[in-house]
């Protein structure tokens, strides 16, 4: 097994499930110290215990990522705890259906902060930390939806694509700095997300809905949680030490037969 971030220190957002789990995981397998960062307690408590049944390093911070006052004392707890912060996975996510029209003001700003505001106040008190490492790595997790959309998802679809322009500018504004910053665009993923979209669309029969969502990806299948993982774990490590400011999809080619 790879051992690319021992000695490394990481915050992961939205770590309790899906694809957040699956980072944390894969990177304390690789030697990291791992900051759970979730807003569900015990979602993140689980990821953790794994962590550490595995022998690796975990801390939880039970928070919203949308408030500043627990951002920073997540950010400053993770450096205490850990002595520093080298890789930052910005991955909390979370969407509300309807159409500018019918979507209630309170869900574009549930979604706009958390998948956006949050980005950038994690980057704000992680990159300090950063600078005193001598460097580091940010992953943020936008989606194939940031440059091609679909119906009813208006908010999560802008938040999105915010997201790529953010990690462009982030990436120069601290290149010199040694502080890369990338951002990942997955297609469809097993995760609850998905299923919570699955049952709602369709109702009768979810399992058949991921199928046929799965069947419009030209690799014939939604994607897993660890796949995508392994892209962030590879932006985040010295083997990515010339990559910054790019758009990397997991998408399974989905977006090559919309774009």
């Amino acid at each position: 097994m790879n051992r690319r971030f021992v000695d490394k220190v990481i915050i992961v957002t939205g770590a309790g499930k899906g694809i957040g789990r699956a980072s944390a995981i894969a990177f304390a397998d690789e030697g990291g110290s791992v900051l759970v960062a979730d807003i569900d307690a015990r979602a993140g408590g689980e990821t953790a215990q794994i962590i550490e049944r595995r022998g690796g390093r975990a801390h939880v911070a039970v928070g919203d990522i949308a408030d500043e006052a627990y951002v920073k004392r997540m950010v400053d707890g993770a450096a205490a705890r850990f002595g520093g912060i080298d890789v930052l996975h910005n991955n909390a996510g979370v969407v509300r259906y309807g159409t500018v029209v019918d979507q209630p003001v309170a869900d574009w700003d549930y979604q706009i902060n958390i998948n956006l505001r949050a980005t950038f106040l994690t980057c704000k008190y992680a990159i300090p930390h950063m600078r005193k490492r001598g460097g580091g790595a940010i992953v943020n997790t936008s989606s194939a939806q940031a440059v091609a959309s679909q119906r009813a998802v208006a908010a999560y679809a802008a938040s999105k694509g915010a997201i790529v322009s953010f990690t462009t500018t982030v990436a120069l504004d601290h290149a010199r700095e040694n502080i890369r910053c990338n951002c990942i665009a997955p297609g469809s993923i097993h995760t609850p997300m998905l299923d919570d979209a699955a049952d709602l669309f369709g109702p009768a029969d979810p399992a058949s809905m991921i199928a046929d969502w799965g069947e419009q990806h030209p690799i014939g299948r939604v994607g897993k949680p660890e796949e995508v993982a392994k892209l962030a774990l590879f932006l985040a490590s010295d083997e990515a030490s010339f990559i910054t400011g790019a758009f990397y999809r997991v998408d399974g080619g989905l977006l090559s037969t919309l774009l």
